[in-house]
């Protein structure tokens, strides 16, 4: 099992930088989602800005979140 979430700081270019349980942080790229369905959502800013850890993933204000195993092997 891959590390987990524990802490979560939105980037004004639409990137996340990430805390994980293992102690390693890394930038998530959330940019090649905001044309994909829901996703779009997050391009108000206000919106993208809710990002919380949650469940050893994140998620945001509106219920939209992502599988840890991916925030960690997809981000650098």
């Amino acid at each position: 099992m891959n590390p987990r979430v524990i802490e979560v700081k939105p980037e004004k270019d639409f990137s996340l930088l990430l805390t994980f349980s293992n102690g390693e942080k890394k930038r998530f790229d959330v940019k090649p989602y905001l044309g994909i369905g829901i996703f779009k959502d997050l391009k108000d800013l206000s919106l993208f800005y809710s990002v919380k850890p949650f469940l050893g993933s994140i998620q945001w204000a509106n219920g939209l979140d992502l599988c840890p195993d991916t925030l960690y092997t997809e981000s650098k």
